[in-house]
């Protein structure tokens, strides 16, 4: 039973991560330019870091784990 929830709760989590654009296909999607691209892009990305660190503290990294997690889930999110 509960590796069915496990199992469940995996799933539901790709299947959310799937679906979610990029920040530069967010900003690209929504067709910004100059200015406007630039602002929505840093804001994406401050949003997305503040994400990553909360994930980082609820699996309890610590030092070069929380670092590394940080920065490879930043560069996820943001599409680089």
């Amino acid at each position: 039973m509960k590796s069915m929830i496990l199992a469940a709760a995996l799933s539901l989590a790709f299947a959310g991560s799937a679906s979610a654009l990029t920040c530069k296909e967010d900003t690209a999607a929504k067709k910004l330019a100059g200015a406007a691209a630039t602002s929505h892009m840093k804001k994406c990305e401050s949003e997305a870091m503040a994400k990553c660190e909360a994930d980082s503290k609820a699996k309890k990294l610590a030092g070069a784990a929380a670092t590394s997690h940080n920065k490879k889930c930043t560069m996820d999110a943001v599409g680089q």
